[in-house]
């Protein structure tokens, strides 16, 4: 039962993934009232889960990589409740919200389930992944783009004697602008295709998926991309900082795509 109520609580902890996706896409952070009830409930669950894991196996639930994570993630959510409600941090739900969720959804795939029953169903999964990543990776790369542009202008308003080419570029504001929304859409589809992946490497592989260094190549960047994000939203990074952030975040992602190119070769072959 306690991997149940750990599914019920990542179930409420992705209302706080939602509200994350709605703050960055279209700045709307009304939603954070509901988000924060269902992340606390889902608290409630998960501890749940974890007391009578303990109970079961008579021993403290951190004996694998599993019960680490569902640990380690129960522990991120009592310390955010409990800073919360002293600062009322709500900027912070951003970043916080979605490694939850992600960290207590991983944590679920310890117990084995039934592979692919259809080979149309398996390939079509790990398709909506791919394609997924792919338009994560061409916002990033627009994004990337943007941030280039930004760097290029604020170097030549700087200058005394500014490129012909300057002159054609769009406003800083502009930019910025477009880097923060293209930043918001690329999180949203990185993420989805980072839990869309996991969850078809989990049929598919069964316990040998996370052992995969390619996978936590993917959660590496999956990773950056969130501290990105965060550092944006509740540190104010703009402007120079957050185009050099995102850049290296294009640098971890080239990283990634190279080394999944032969692996889902691999696995569209089996």
């Amino acid at each position: 039962m306690s991997v149940i109520w750990l599914r019920v609580a990542a179930a409420l902890y992705s209302l706080g993934l939602l509200h994350a996706i709605l703050t960055l896409v279209r700045r709307r952070e009304h939603l954070f009232r509901v988000a924060f009830a269902a992340f606390s409930l889902g608290s409630v669950f998960h501890f749940v889960s974890i007391v009578e894991e303990g109970i079961v196996n008579n021993r403290c639930p951190i004996l694998n990589f599993y019960e680490t994570l569902s640990m380690c993630a129960f522990l991120v959510v009592v310390v955010y409740l409990g800073v919360h409600l002293r600062y009322k941090l709500e900027s912070v739900s951003v970043f916080i919200f979605p490694l939850v969720f992600v960290m207590s959804l991983v944590a679920t795939f310890g117990n084995p389930v039934n592979a692919f029953s259809s080979p149309i169903v398996r390939n079509a999964w790990l398709t909506v992944h791919i394609v997924l990543v792919l338009l994560g990776y061409a916002t990033l790369l627009f994004t990337a783009v943007a941030s280039l542009l930004y760097l290029f202008q604020e170097r030549e308003l700087k200058s005394k004697k500014p490129n012909k080419f300057y002159y054609r570029l769009p406003p800083l504001g502009t930019l910025d602008e477009i880097i923060s929304k293209f930043m918001g859409v690329g999180f949203v589809l990185i993420t989805l295709a980072v839990i869309a992946g996991s969850t078809w490497a989990f049929i598919a592989l069964k316990g040998d998926w996370i052992r995969q260094p390619k996978i936590a190549i993917s959660f590496f960047t999956w990773g950056a991309y969130l501290a990105m994000v965060c550092l944006r939203v509740t540190a104010g990074w703009r402007g120079r900082k957050a185009a050099i952030m995102t850049v290296t975040v294009v640098g971890f992602s080239a990283l990634t795509w190279a080394a999944h190119a032969e692996l889902g070769y691999m696995l569209f072959k089996r």
